[in-house]
């Protein structure tokens, strides 16, 4: 199975399932990636690296982790 947008035609994908990837892919939120297109873009390696970014801060200022 691929992934979304992968094997599609001219590798476009849509909003939505750059948001599914992101979520697959790093764990943010619906919000978070919907919010990270719009201030990124659609490149989808600087949105994988910008999300990777935020959930990594997510997970260091979350109570509880050491």
């Amino acid at each position: 199975m691929t992934e979304p947008g992968e094997g599609s035609s001219h590798g476009r994908i849509d909003d939505k399932q750059l948001v599914i990837l992101l979520k697959q892919k790093t764990g943010i939120s619906d919000a978070q990636a919907r919010r990270l297109i719009k201030a990124v873009g659609r490149d989808r390696p600087s949105l994988l690296r910008e999300a990777r970014i935020i959930r990594a801060r997510a997970q260091a200022s979350a109570p509880g982790r050491v």
